[in-house]
């Protein structure tokens, strides 16, 4: 009987250590992005990605928490469009109509990405900072969800694209200093272990969707990555789609967190905290008084201009998916279309915000002018720079 139970112990130790031994490898940070030069001088430049999100990102500023107005059936059905009022108004959009039938845009995000994954053939990641580190990561993540959605679009709920068996989270689809990589790698290993698990990172991931960070209008780099990620987090945390009242004891929050709990360890306490470190009004004493956390509030609504939105029924192009309808055209060579004479936008669910409008009209501008044209990263040294400078000044003194 002893025996038996001798045995016993033994294969559960031994079944301990596989399941330890697998974690600790599922864990584990490839050997080639392990190390970090903090005195490198070398930086990554990301010209092109940054032309391309200045045209295509509509920047909506800061939420008031208003919910939208309510959208009522068109003539002739009473069917309506089901939307999230609370959100749908919130978080910067993505010219994601302009990409539809447009090879050459296509094709400049696919070469963006590529060049990316493609840099460290010229410069392994160990000899750049941590701060470059972190931007390019987030670069690389960003335009790889970028061309996923754009592949799908218009679909317009994304909830089984990011989450689920078929998410393209979990996919092996990069390449970087020889090691296959999917996009949670890169969240959940990468950077929540080079970076402790900050929970500022999180706010750097675009998912695609309303109920996630903010795409910005330029690329992350490293000089600026920390305030560009403080940036998301207040804006995201003082958002409807970040945070809401629910009653005197409940605080809602975004499920993005609990997808994200990795960067929670004590999910309660660690996101309260965090909160509040950014947290606003209302929302901000609600939460010190509150007792519990309903990690709840959703919106996996594509981050476009309205293109995905169906209009249902009627004749009247009053909507903001029928007024968009009459500035998706344009030619291939463009990252946008030239909206119709007197066009004008009510809003998507009412009353949104006219600058998404003013953007799509501004999309007309023509990428193939672009110096940057070809969708490439390159990489600088700062100080071979400044030695240059330095000699140019020389000579310019000596004349």
């Amino acid at each position: 009987m002893m025996m038996k139970h001798l045995w016993s112990a033994i294969l559960v130790f031994c079944g301990f250590l596989m399941v330890s031994d697998v974690a600790n490898a599922a864990s584990a940070v490839p050997e080639p992005f392990r190390g970090f030069d903090d005195t490198s001088k070398y930086t990554i430049r990301y010209d092109d990605l940054t032309a391309l999100l200045e045209i295509v990102v509509a920047d909506v500023g800061r939420s008031d928490r208003t919910k939208a107005a309510r959208n009522d059936a068109k003539t002739g059905t009473r069917v309506r469009a089901k939307v999230n009022r609370s959100t749908i108004n919130e978080g910067n959009r993505f010219f994601f109509e302009t990409f539809v039938d447009d090879e050459g845009g296509q094709q400049k995000l696919s070469y963006i990405q590529k060049s990316l994954e493609e840099v460290t053939t010229e410069m392994p990641l160990e000899n750049f900072s941590r701060d470059e580190q972190l931007a390019y990561w987030l670069n690389l993540y960003n335009v790889t969800v970028l061309n996923e959605i754009v592949k799908i679009y218009p679909q317009r709920d994304l909830k089984k694209f990011l989450y689920g068996k078929k998410s393209i989270l979990a996919k092996k689809m990069l390449t970087v200093e020889g090691v296959s990589l999917s996009l949670d790698d890169i969240q959940f290993t990468i950077l929540a272990q080079n970076y402790n698990h900050n929970p500022l990172i999180i706010y750097g991931l675009y998912q695609g969707i309303i109920g996630g960070p903010n795409i910005r209008q330029s690329a992350y780099t490293g000089a600026d990555v920390y305030p560009a990620l403080t940036d998301n987090a207040f804006r995201f945390i003082n958002s409807n789609r970040g945070t809401a009242i629910k009653s005197s004891k409940s605080f809602r929050v975004s499920s993005f967190y609990d997808r994200n709990r990795a960067y929670f360890p004590n999910y309660n306490a660690d996101l309260t905290a965090h909160l509040l470190a950014y947290l606003e009004g209302n929302e901000r004493l609600a939460l010190q008084q509150a007792t519990t956390l309903k990690s709840n509030i959703n919106d996996w609504t594509v981050t476009d201009l309205g293109g995905s939105r169906r209009v249902i029924g009627g004749s009247l192009a009053d909507s903001s998916a029928a007024l968009m309808g009459s500035v998706s055209g344009g030619a291939s060579s463009n990252y946008g279309a030239t909206a119709s004479a007197g066009t004008s936008v009510s809003g998507i669910a009412g009353g949104y915000n006219s600058a998404l409008l003013r953007k799509a009209q501004e999309a007309s501008t023509d990428h193939e002018s672009s110096e940057t044209k070809d969708g490439t990263v390159t990489v600088e040294d700062l100080e071979e720079d400044a030695v240059e400078a330095d000699a140019a000044s020389e000579s310019s003194e000596t004349n």
